[in-house]
């Protein structure tokens, strides 16, 4: 099993940053690759950013690209999403995912393509 932990969010006006945490730990040496999605209120869940852990290749959805930025810290087990220049559409519960080789064949966009999950972080953007 693998836990794992958001933390970073918060209330930021339009055009400021914020950073979320993603800690992971259990069986971690399983992982193969790490997401966030978001969900914002009355919507459904939505993929925001991923990498593959080995490589550190990134994918991001168009609406976050340029201003999002996925990132590891391999020394501490967790995933970093630095947001920049955030509008009032990206408010929403940040949810951080991970997967395994196992699951690595169905596409990153996809939620059933991830095993865990955090519990969501908060981030309110406000105009």
């Amino acid at each position: 099993q693998v836990q794992l932990v958001e933390s970073g969010g918060g209330l930021v006006q339009a055009g400021g940053s914020l950073r979320l945490s993603c800690a992971a730990s259990g069986r971690t040496l399983n992982m193969y690759g790490m997401a966030w999605f978001r969900q914002a209120p009355g919507k459904e869940r939505e993929f925001a950013a991923y990498i593959v852990l080995t490589g550190g290749r990134t994918v991001y959805a168009d609406s976050v690209k340029g201003r999002y930025t996925i990132s590891l810290d391999n020394a501490m087990n967790t995933v970093l999403l630095q947001m920049n220049s955030l509008k009032p559409e990206d408010t929403a519960v940040y949810y951080c995912a991970a997967r395994t080789l196992g699951s690595s064949t169905y596409p990153y966009t996809a939620e059933y393509g991830y095993e865990y999950w955090g519990q969501g972080t908060q981030v309110t953007v406000s105009s």
